[in-house]
């Protein structure tokens, strides 16, 4: 294994866990107010209720299926009586639903920075580079998917051998990057562009991805009160009143003058 390849599939994972950690922990503690979507909705909200669902929806299966291909051991589920083929169906297929689903939300929520003049202003240099790495980790994600599992063969190519136990045993500090090395290349982009995102993650908006309404459980009510229905309405003070004679003035209180008025 070369020194290229151990930086590859050592330093390089472990040098942007640690940007994500320090970088969070840094994040929460220098920018709590900067902790937020950064919501354009006010300049555009058609578009953005039809892609941002589709998108956040797609990323949350596929980060499920994510966490049950490279967590879950191989050995598990044999014992559990799962078949490698029938694992294949149940991974595959779902993950190019949700696959999809996200790559359509990403594509809608990129015309509508791009096109939208108000929307494009308010992007930040930050977005600009997140948008550049999220979209590199997710189209990798869905080219392998695609080439490898969904027509690459009737078992496709099984990650659970290699890439599985290789992040595994990366995150017990017992590396092996020789399980990396006959990955296919579409695999490999695809991981280095997931550590990628991943280092640059707290520098971005995509921090709010961590943030869950727990104090709102506990928080006091808010009491709303509606106006008293029996006060009346308040008379406007206006500061210039029009001069109006004695006699209107009479006549507002239903009064007749004098004659001798």
């Amino acid at each position: 294994m070369s020194d290229f390849n151990t930086f590859l599939w050592v330093a390089f994972p472990w040098l942007a866990i640690a940007a994500f950690v320090i970088g969070m922990i840094w994040r929460w503690r220098t920018d709590q107010f900067g902790w937020t979507t950064h919501s354009s909705q006010i300049y555009e909200s058609k578009l953005l209720r039809l892609s941002s669902p589709l998108f956040h929806y797609g990323m949350l299966f596929v980060f499920i299926g994510h966490v049950m291909g490279l967590a879950i051991p191989k050995s598990w589920t044999q014992a559990m009586g799962i078949s490698d083929h029938v694992y294949h169906l149940i991974a595959t297929y779902p993950g190019v639903i949700a696959g999809i689903a996200a790559v359509l939300g990403l594509i809608g929520l990129l015309y509508r920075r791009i096109v939208n003049r108000s929307v494009f202003l308010a992007t930040s240099t930050s977005d600009k580079v997140m948008y550049l790495f999220l979209g590199a980790a997710i189209l990798s994600g869905f080219i392998a998917t695609v080439s490898l599992q969904l027509f690459g063969g009737p078992h496709g190519y099984d990650y659970r051998e290699t890439i599985s136990p290789w992040l595994r045993e990366l995150m017990i500090f017992q590396a092996r990057p020789e399980l990396m090395a006959d990955v296919p290349w579409q695999f490999k982009v695809h991981v280095l562009a997931g550590f990628t995102i991943l280092a640059v993650w707290p520098f971005t908006r995509l921090v709010h991805a961590f943030s869950a309404p727990v104090g709102y459980t506990t928080r006091p009510y808010v009491v709303y009160r509606s106006r008293d229905t029996r006060t009346g309405p308040v008379k406007e003070h206006v500061a210039w009143e029009p001069i109006r004679s004695h006699t209107g003035q009479l006549d507002e209180r239903k009064e007749t003058p004098s004659r001798g008025a």
